[in-house]
């Protein structure tokens, strides 16, 4: 079992259609056709949508996008067209809601990858390859990679782990013009990031974005370079051979499998509720992303 241990009823606003409650978003089409992304403060663990949201959350995703958007735009487009609230909507709306282009999406979660962690790391340990792309030996939990590599993954639905898969099954089922666009526009991005973050003391390990085309030209859509993502690390506590501290949802994900919670992972229960503890924590993690990256204060 997985997916919403309480799924939200979505907020009706007039001229607004909804269409889709994602694990962190919603979105909804307005009458010029354009889409209407909300970010809420839900957070997910372990394929589960947790009762307990963290405050803040979906303003520090949307205003970090929109921060990163400006970073890669002479790379790769993006899909926001205005920040402005839609008439009618909530107050609660201001600073996570992005009016967007609706585009014909790229139907792959485009993954990059700099550093060896996660999944990457399992399917290295038995087969010393990530996505079919071999690596070098020697390599443990939170190496830096030779260089970047694109590992792309299925967009899965919510409760649902995506997959990561090679570029050849990329290339199949999207075509080889379409796979080498994605491929090249994920790493540049990832390099431009990456050597931002580092002048500001974060390593990115990876990260993963979404695409979709306007006409025939490749848009980035959705989030970019969040800690709902990425994975960022603080480049002076960085130390391979183990896990590394990061700036991410770990602190929720440690606290689920602690005793503390007394939740079985591998039972059919949902977890609990966050402690205030755990969500305070959490919540200073995603704004300290936000301050270190950007350079501005957290109002």
């Amino acid at each position: 079992m997985s997916g919403f241990v309480e799924k939200p009823e979505p907020i009706q606003v007039p001229g607004l259609v909804h269409l889709h409650t994602g694990k962190v978003r919603e979105l909804y089409r307005n009458e010029a056709g354009d889409l209407v992304m909300v970010a809420s403060d839900r957070i997910s663990a372990y394929d589960w949508v947790l009762p307990t949201e963290i405050p803040d959350k979906g303003r520090v995703l949307t205003q970090l996008s929109l921060w990163w958007f400006d970073q890669l735009a002479d790379l790769v487009p993006h899909h926001v067209l205005s920040t402005e609230l839609p008439v009618g909507a909530p107050a609660d709306w201001a600073g996570r809601t992005l009016v967007c282009k609706s585009l014909r999406m790229a139907p792959v979660e485009c993954v990059a990858r700099g550093y060896l962690t996660g999944s990457g790391l399992a399917e290295y340990q038995e087969s010393r390859t990530v996505c079919g792309l071999a690596l070098p030996e020697g390599l443990v939990d939170g190496s830096e990679l030779p260089g970047p590599i694109f590992t792309p993954a299925t967009k899965a639905a919510v409760g649902e782990h995506d997959e990561n898969v090679s570029y050849e099954e990329v290339a199949r089922q999207v075509g080889a013009d379409v796979a080498a666009q994605l491929r090249q526009a994920t790493l540049a991005a990832y390099t431009r990031a990456r050597d931002i973050a580092r002048e500001r003391g974060i390593i990115l390990a990876d990260t993963k974005f979404e695409f979709g085309f306007d006409g025939d030209t490749l848009v980035v859509a959705d989030e970019a370079l969040t800690p709902d993502s990425s994975r960022f690390w603080p480049a002076e506590q960085w130390e391979p051979g183990h896990a590394q501290p990061s700036y991410d949802k770990q602190y929720v994900r440690d606290w689920l499998t602690s005793a503390e919670s007394g939740w079985d992972r591998a039972g059919e229960q949902p977890p609990p509720a966050l402690p205030q503890h755990v969500v305070d924590a959490t919540r200073a993690k995603y704004v300290e992303a936000y301050e270190r990256l950007t350079g501005l204060g957290w109002s």
